[in-house]
């Protein structure tokens, strides 16, 4: 492969490249001199394998065109990767908004491989004896938004001889194109299809005998027709193989091949009738067309195992007129079979294989109307007869499994799954809901009788095993069974759907009615063949949803609303609408308590948080949260909003910010890993769209300035959210958070509140839980007298081994961690900004320290010196730890005056009245101004 330019420099130079508008003179000229050595060198051959704008890029960093270079890159960062084409015949590249901009043909030119085409399926359904593929089809940059149908096709190839046969195309509207692509310029609605093959056509392709056949698709463009085969989704319809018999006895197998779309004909000259355990043994009964040779030996094989079994003829029943087969049964030993059965709940798979006297194998296919089954050979383990998706038996140990065999929706809204789980199996164990990626977990009942379960799920008010029940956020909810003392997910049983019944998914429902708003729609669907999920919808409707439609409603919906009167209201915004918590909270208690004649508008994201009954609330990025967003005239918020957003005059935006700096924050990363000069460069615009910053301290209050670059006021009236430590119901407070969280009296709290690791990710970028205290010793040690409440950080994903067996809790999803501080008895943390809020409360801090040196000096960097400063113990191991928690009274005799020093730097003031001082400012000189006591 071709060398392109940007394989030819280094990390440094392409670092300017990425950040050139905020880059040195002298690292301009690096680049340009660096960009046209290479060049001169090597020729614009080296531009040609880079990507469109990639080329365009290093052409204007070559000339030294600067000012033109820092408006594309500004302009790819918006939207990276995106331009509109020119030119029916010869297409170029333009860049939007960048229309004038003077380049050369050769580096504006765009050949086909520059153009990407997307195929992507979106749902397969038989209607009637008719196959119909829904799906959507663009080429990357090219929306086609007048919706021209001529020349767009659906062939189906052969893979083998090449073949094609066109199908008929329809065009639909598919607003999941537009959401996919991911960008902010183009819009795919109308690049959606339908695919219809009809019977008669399945038929034929039948009739041409055993092949595979291709789905692709093809839609005009520059040059001529773009063409690509069709790819299958992840999970539902869409995303597995299905089987279609004919009456022929050929097999349509309807699926994929290495995530191509297609359709597999298969005559298979033996198939199998039934497979099942009679008196400790496993018969096999397969059946043989007449006219073809039938197979010697069934072969089972796994690993290095493999079991053979004669094929012996049966005679045919007496009276039968079915002279189409000649059947033959193979026995296996359940005990040989499971002889290396492995432990828990893995499981061993075998593939199942004919083979005749040559020795050549066979796919075991089955017969239409072949039965699955499981048997249970010992404790916690079973034999599943099983099939697979293109309907070839599957064989498998594993550990009993609960099966859902029937589903059904109450008017209520309610999802009923009912199934058969063996009683010795079922006791002691309970059921736990759990999402795909955030790793959120809800414990659901379960009736148990006969062998048979029923969980009802109430897809708005799922109980979570610490707090209030909470609707499902979307993303797909997966069913476990777990003992009931079990540690952790290690030994959870998945619940699958009974295989004769998937063709019964995608299963819609509407949930219950939701309080001021439409019942949402939940669907219950199948991953990997048979595990089930539930997925609620997303919270944003499909004209708000995606890149491309929040671009709309910023530039045309908030634009429009801002021209319309302000109104009495306040618009509250907690860590981007995950939370009903912090000094947004407190804001809006205090208002409440004061009467102020507005109405209060809380924001809720997907994460769907719990937000006060009496307040309106608004999804984050709905049309209602930018009409709110655009004439609320009070906004209260504790994160940046965006950098398209400036105040309107008349509206008080306030910033209540979230922390006292320990790591470093903004301009004082650069130079760090973490540091990212257009993120610096776009400080100043942030912070301009406050009317006032609310510091904590001095020391924050000269940290933030510098770092943040803040031009307008700071008030430094203290956090609103450290007043519940000075607040005269704090008892009161406290001893209802203990009854709701259900805290045992008598025992120690210790609350646990660590920081996230920018180095720690799941493949999904998520955080991920860096947990290195040994729970299960701590439980030894403390659980007779501590109980240990896990708050995680809300950017932080991941199980928290031994939650609900009554020492640890986790307590991430309850609403407000300022209620948890005041039933805490001692607060471990390491680098979060808890610690300064909790030296309020004059309780003790430990500090779990691990990495220190890795996240002062490698990974973040601190303001000052910890190991000095610190009010507490710095503990680098679990067992430091736990020694720490039982000898409390010594840590806090030898810390008193660190932590008398600690308060005087960091949480003056601290008299309880920073939430008044905060409305007071932000209601001075409006409508809502209180009236003056002065004399």
């Amino acid at each position: 492969m071709a060398q392109s330019l940007a394989d030819l420099t280094s990390a440094g130079v392409q670092r300017i490249l990425r950040f050139f508008p905020e880059s040195s003179q002298a690292e301009r000229e690096e680049l340009r001199a660096t960009a046209r050595r290479l060049l001169d060198t090597h020729g614009e051959k080296v531009l040609t394998p880079l990507r469109p704008v990639e080329r365009v890029l290093w052409y204007l960093a070559s000339e030294g065109r600067a000012e033109d270079l820092v408006e594309v890159v500004r302009g790819q960062r918006r939207d990276p990767g995106v331009f509109l084409v020119a030119g029916a015949r010869r297409p170029r590249l333009v860049l939007p908004g960048l229309r004038s901009l003077a380049l050369p043909d050769r580096i504006t030119a765009l050949e086909r491989a520059d153009l990407k085409m997307t195929a992507q399926l979106t749902s397969v359904e038989w209607r009637g004896d008719d196959l119909v593929w829904g799906g959507y089809a663009f080429v990357a940059n090219l929306p086609r938004p007048s919706g021209r149908t001529i020349g767009r096709f659906a062939v189906l190839e052969h893979a083998d001889t090449g073949e094609r046969i066109k199908l008929r195309l329809r065009r639909t509207k598919n607003e999941e194109a537009t959401a996919a692509s991911g960008q902010a310029l183009h819009c795919y609605d109308r690049t959606g299809f339908e695919v219809a093959v009809p019977a008669r056509r399945l038929r034929e392709l039948a009739g041409r005998g055993a092949g595979q056949w291709f789905l692709s698709v093809g839609i005009p463009g520059p040059g001529g027709a773009y063409e690509t085969r069709v790819r299958q989704r992840e999970v539902g319809t869409a995303g597995h193989n299905q089987v279609r018999h004919l009456a022929d006895g050929s097999r349509l197998v309807v699926g994929f091949t290495k995530d191509a779309v297609g359709i597999t004909v298969q005559q298979p000259p033996v198939e199998v009738e039934s497979c099942t355990v009679v008196d400790g043994e496993l018969v096999l009964v397969a059946r043989v067309r007449s006219g073809h040779k039938a197979p010697t030996t069934v072969s089972v094989v796994e690993g290095e195992t493999r079991l053979d079994s004669p094929l012996t003829a049966l005679s045919a029943p007496s009276g039968s007129a079915d002279d189409a087969f000649r059947r033959y049964r193979a026995v296996f030993s359940l005990d040989r079979l499971t002889a290396d059965d492995p432990p828990g709940i893995k499981t061993r798979q075998f593939k199942v294989t004919f083979r005749g006297a040559e020795g050549r194998g066979q796919a075991a296919h089955l017969a239409e109307g072949f039965t699955t089954g499981r048997h249970r050979f010992a404790a916690g383990r079973e034999l599943a007869v099983h099939r697979d998706g293109p309907g070839r038996l599957v064989l498998a140990t594993r550990a009993v499994r609960a099966v859902v065999d029937a589903m059904t929706v109450t008017d209520a809204g309610e999802l009923v799954l009912t199934g058969a789980y063996p009683r010795e199996e079922a006791a002691g164990k309970k059921v736990v809901l759990r999402h795909g990626t955030r790793f959120e977990e809800k414990e659901l009942p379960v009736e148990m009788a006969d062998g048979r379960f029923t969980v009802r799920i109430d897809p708005e008010a799922a109980p979570q095993v610490h707090g209030p029940a909470l609707p499902l956020c979307p993303g797909r909810w997966y069913l476990f069974f777990r003992d009931v003392d079990a540690w952790d997910k290690s030994e959870d049983v998945p619940v699958t759907l009974r295989p004769e019944q998937v063709g019964e998914l995608p299963l819609r429902f509407n949930g219950p009615q939701r309080a001021g708003g439409q019942p949402r729609a939940f669907t219950v669907d199948r991953r990997n063949f048979d595990r089930i999920f539930i997925e609620p919808e997303r919270l944003l409707a499909p004209d708000e949803h995606g890149t491309y439609r929040q671009r709309i409603l910023r530039e045309a919906h908030f634009h429009k609303q801002r021209k319309l009167p302000l109104r009495d209201a306040v618009l509250y915004l907690s860590f981007g609408g995950k939370q009903f918590s912090d000094s947004p909270r407190f804001v809006y208690d205090e208002l409440v308590r004061r009467g102020v004649a507005v109405e209060h508008i809380w924001t809720q994201d997907e994460g769907l948080p719990e937000m006060p009954a009496e307040a309106r609330v608004v999804g984050w990025g709905s049309r209602a949260w930018y009409e709110a967003l655009a004439r609320s005239r009070y906004v209260v918020v504790n994160t940046p909003v965006g950098d398209w957003f400036v105040t309107r005059p008349g509206q008080k935006v306030v910033q209540t910010w979230h922390g006292t700096p320990l790591k470093k924050v903004g301009k004082d990363l650069l130079g760090s890993p973490q540091s990212s000069p257009a993120y610096i460069a776009g400080l100043p615009h942030s912070y301009r769209q406050f009317d006032f910053v609310v510091s904590p301290n001095a020391h924050t209050t000269e940290i933030m300035r510098r770092a943040y670059s803040i031009e307008g006021e700071m008030l430094e009236s203290g956090y609103p959210r450290n007043d519940i430590f000075h607040a005269a119901d704090r008892d009161i407070r406290a001893a209802r958070v203990r009854e709701q969280l259900g805290l045992p009296e008598g025992k120690k709290v210790v609350l646990y509140a660590p920081t996230w690791r920018e180095d720690q990710r799941h493949a999904s970028k998520l955080y991920k839980l860096d947990l290195r205290i040994d729970l299960a010793a701590a439980q030894a040690e403390l659980g007779h007298d501590h109980v240990l409440l896990f708050r995680k950080h809300s950017s932080v994903h991941g199980n928290v081994p031994g939650a609900g067996q009554g020492f640890v809790w986790d307590v991430t999803r309850y609403p407000d961690i300022a209620d948890l501080y005041l039933v805490a008895d001692v607060l471990i943390t390491d680098y979060s900004s808890a610690l300064f809020d909790f030296a309020h409360s004059d309780k003790p801090m430990l500090f779990f320290t691990y990495d220190l040196e890795h996240y002062r000096d490698t990974l973040r960097g601190l303001y000052f010196d910890f190991t000095t400063r610190a009010p507490g113990p710095l503990l680098e191991t679990s067992e430091e730890l736990v020694k720490a928690l039982r000898g409390l009274d010594a840590v806090e005799a030898e810390y008193r005056d660190k932590y008398t020093r600690f308060k005087k730097d960091f949480c003056e003031p601290r008299d309880g009245q920073a939430t008044a001082r905060v409305v007071d400012r932000m209601l001075a000189g409006g409508p809502h101004a209180p009236a003056s006591t002065g004399g």
